[in-house]
C-alpha cells in the first residue's frame, strides 16, 4: 500500500499533527451530548472550517470528525447504520480542504474506541469490533483518507481489532493510546507495553505513540519510555493543551500558546516525530507550535526535571514501568489559564 504519510516523514523528519476536534466544535455551537459525527452532513461549513483551522496554522497532518463514528457509539443517536457513510463524508470534507493546501497535507481518518468492553472483561466479541473498525475504516478510505488513525484507546484487545480492521480496508494506520492512570492505559498498559504489543502485530502501524491522558508533562514521560526501548518505528505525541478547569459553567484548558510551543520541541527531543496537540488545543496554539518546530535547534532528550520545569509536575510518581520519579512541583508562571 502506498503510505503517504510515511512519505512526507521521510521528507520533513518531523511532522506538525492538528489539535483538538471537541473542544474547537464546542466553541463552534455543538452542545454536549450532540454526536459530532453528525455535523458532517448537518453543518459541513464548520466542519470544513476546523480542518481549514489546522491546516492555516500549520499542520501537516489533520484528523478527520469521525472519532465515534462506529456503529456502536452511533447507536446512541440512532445512527448505528451509518457509520460508514458518516465516515465518507468526514474524509470527503477533508480530502477538499487538503487538495486546496497548496503543499502536501495528510488527511487522517480518526478512529475511536467503540465505547464497549471486549471480551473476556466485557461482551464485545473479537469479530464484532473487527466488523465495526473496518467499516469505519472502509468509510474514510472511501472519501479519500490517506491514513487511518486509530487514537484514545486504553485496551490492546481493542487496539489489535483495529489493525485488523485497517488490514481488510486495506488503509496504512497509525494508531495511539491514552496514558491517562499513573502512567498506565485505564486497562493497565504501560508505554513498555504497547512497544511489545505493536511489534506483535502481523499489520504494524506506521507510527505509534499517545494521546490526551493527564497533561502534556505525563504524556512526554510516556514518550521517553517508548524511545528508551530503541523502537524504530516514528513515535507520535498529542498532549492536551494544559490541565482541564471548571470555570463559568464551562471546561477550559490552561495551556498557553507558549506552553504549547514548548511542549512541541520538547517532544521532539524526546523522540516523537509526529507531534500535535489534543483536548483544549486551538489553532492559536498550533501557531505557536510550528514555529517552535521550525526555528528552535534539536537537543539531546531532556530529564524528568527539565519537563516539569517546562510543562509542570507530573500527576503520578510513577511512569508505571518501575519506581517512582519525584515529583517536583516547579512551574513556569507561562502555565496561567489562557
Amino acid at each position: 500500500m502506498f503510505n503517504a504519510l510515511t512519505e512526507l516523514l521521510s521528507r520533513n523528519g518531523t511532522l506538525l499533527a492538528d489539535g483538538a476536534t471537541g473542544t474547537n466544535l464546542f466553541a463552534a455551537g455543538l452542545m454536549s451530548g450532540d454526536a459530532p459525527e453528525l455535523w458532517n452532513e448537518q453543518e459541513p461549513a464548520k466542519i470544513t472550517a476546523l480542518y481549514k483551522g489546522a491546516v492555516d496554522a500549520g499542520s501537516d497532518v489533520f484528523l478527520t470528525n469521525s472519532f465515534g463514528a462506529n456503529a456502536s457509539r452511533l447507536k446512541l443517536h440512532d445512527a448505528g447504520h451509518r457509520a460508514f457513510e458518516l465516515s465518507r463524508i468526514a474524509a470527503e470534507l477533508a480530502r477538499n480542504v487538503a487538495d486546496r493546501a497548496g503543499r502536501t497535507v495528510i488527511v487522517a481518518g480518526s478512529v475511536g474506541p467503540t465505547g464497549e468492553i471486549m471480551e473476556p472483561v466485557g461482551s464485545l466479541t473479537h469479530s464484532d469490533a473487527v466488523e465495526m473498525f473496518h467499516e469505519t475504516a472502509a468509510g474514510l478510505k472511501a472519501g479519500g483518507a490517506d491514513i487511518g488513525w486509530l487514537e484514545t484507546i486504553s485496551a490492546p484487545e481493542e487496539y489489535a481489532a483495529a489493525a485488523e480492521g485497517f488490514a481488510r480496508a486495506e488503509l496504512p494506520w497509525v494508531g495511539t493510546m491514552s496514558f491517562d492512570t499513573a502512567g498506565r492505559t485505564m486497562m493497565g498498559v504501560t508505554s513498555t507495553d504497547m512497544v511489545d504489543m505493536v511489534n506483535a502485530l502481523p499489520n504494524r502501524p506506521t507510527a505509534f505513540g499517545a494521546n490526551c491522558g493527564t497533561g502534556a508533562s505525563d504524556l512526554l514521560r510516556t514518550v521517553l519510555g517508548f524511545a528508551s526501548t530503541g523502537t524504530e518505528i516514528p513515535l507520535i505525541a498529542k498532549g492536551n493543551a494544559g490541565i482541564p478547569k471548571y470555570h463559568d459553567g464551562h471546561i477550559h484548558y490552561d495551556g498557553t500558546p507558549a506552553l504549547m510551543a514548548d511542549y512541541a520541541v520538547l517532544a521532539r527531543d524526546c523522540g516523537a516525530s509526529i507531534i500535535g496537540g489534543c483536548c483544549g488545543t486551538t489553532p492559536e496554539h498550533l501557531v505557536a507550535m510550528r514555529a517552535a518546530l521550525d526555528t528552535r535547534p534539536r537537543k539531546a532528550a531532556p530529564k524528568l526535571e527539565d519537563i516539569v520545569a517546562a510543562l509542570g509536575a507530573f500527576s503520578s510518581p510513577s511512569d508505571g514501568t518501575g519506581g517512582s520519579t519525584p515529583l517536583p512541583r516547579k512551574r513556569r508562571g507561562r502555565r496561567a489559564a489562557a
